[in-house]
């Protein structure tokens, strides 16, 4: 099978989310120090879309994970511990030749320079995904299909599935886009650059940080990166310790799912793209204060956290609010993934008025409160 069919349709949409990608055995320090220094490591699982599906998962939502893992013992542990959070792994492929990537870290932070990950993916299983082995019945059964950039990043063959997967035909699902670059993947050149903006401007919903726009495409604001990205139903700019800036659109040039739009006016834009005018709503919500215990995950939990509002059809203010708590839950444990709060505890601390919810601060341990209340002391 070469890419989908014409006119694939989905009759009767069983499922929230879809998430292809790459997931991969994940080996973390039992103490800190240099990969040379360690005397040992647990094991554990990591990847950008599988930790969405998990995340969305443990939310309460039908979530599936779509990806390719060798016929080992590795991929064995990948698709059950997957599978434990509640993901539908019945479209995982396993590859009789291709191993299944394995990678080790270090305990410090992504952001510091003493922070040390050592891959061993090239050849994996899941690069060898492309428009002739992925089940596209499966990737297009669910209201929302998430990708990434990491993907495009594998092989020729992934990038390849990634244009099949963006381009816009009837049927295709609400697709939701995390530009995540990781400038070590790229095979040479500055090709990631250009094919990342291709693939965010051919997106129905997008997630890019501030700071890998400026290092991926020389941009520099939230205003100049919706500029330069202005198809996208919605934009999700993260802007870390500061927000998150989004940007939504009103009417929309080309297929775009309802569920994309919904957005509350707090600032207003006009642009056009496709010889279609539109009007944007930009919405900025500050970040909470957060006592961080690892910084891993939080870029896939905050994605999960904004996708389940907007699956709830919750205004923007209120879907990035929700990226912000699931985000939370994931920085204040050492892991990428964790329980997130319950939906009423987080919907209560979502409804509060700005100025709690700037006071509001969050350490280990705050997902299990009961009450709202609890959670608001000053920083």
């Amino acid at each position: 099978m070469s890419g989908p069919a014409a006119g694939t349709a989905v009759a009767a949409t069983t499922t929230d989310v879809v998430c292809l990608g790459e997931s991969m055995v994940t080996f973390l320090p039992s103490q800190p120090g240099r990969l040379a220094d360690v005397p040992s490591f647990g094991r554990g699982i990591g990847g950008a879309e599988s930790n969405v599906a998990c995340a969305l998962a443990a939310a309460g939502h039908r979530a599936a994970w779509v990806g390719r893992v060798g016929a080992d013992g590795f991929g064995d542990h990948l698709v059950e511990t997957i599978a434990s959070y509640g993901v539908d792994t019945s479209a995982v492929r396993r590859d009789p030749v291709r191993p299944t990537g394995i990678y080790f870290r270090t305990a410090t932070d992504r952001g510091t320079d003493t922070h040390e990950v050592a891959y061993y993916r090239a050849g994996s299983a899941a690069s060898a995904m492309s428009p002739a082995n992925v089940p596209y019945e499966e990737l297009f059964a669910g209201r929302v299909l998430h990708l990434s950039g990491i993907t495009a990043a594998l092989s020729g063959d992934c990038l390849a599935l990634l244009r099949e997967l963006t381009a816009a035909r009837p049927g295709r699902p609400l697709v939701s886009f995390d530009v995540n670059h990781r400038p070590h993947l790229w095979r040479g050149g500055d090709a990631d650059a250009s094919v990342l903006l291709e693939l965010a401007r051919r997106s129905d919903l997008v997630f890019v940080g501030e700071d890998e726009a400026e290092e991926a495409w020389g941009i520099v604001g939230a205003e100049a990166i919706r500029a330069a990205v202005p198809e996208p139903a919605v934009l999700v700019v993260k802007r870390g310790s500061a927000g998150a800036t989004v940007f939504a659109s009103g009417l929309r040039p080309g297929p775009r799912s309802s569920i994309a739009g919904g957005a509350e006016c707090a600032g207003a834009r006009s642009s056009s793209a496709g010889g279609a005018e539109f009007a944007d709503t930009v919405t900025h919500v500050p970040a909470l204060h957060v006592d961080v215990v690892a910084a891993v995950g939080a870029g896939d939990a905050f994605a999960a956290g904004f996708l389940s509002a907007t699956l709830r059809g919750l205004p923007v203010r209120d879907r990035a609010r929700h990226g912000h708590l699931m985000a939370a839950a994931v920085l204040t444990v050492p892991g990428d993934l964790t329980e997130p709060p319950a939906r009423d505890h987080a919907d209560r601390l979502v409804a509060l008025d700005d100025d709690a919810w700037g006071r509001l601060r969050l350490g280990p341990g705050w997902t299990a409160a009961d009450r709202a209340s609890e959670e608001v002391r000053t920083p």
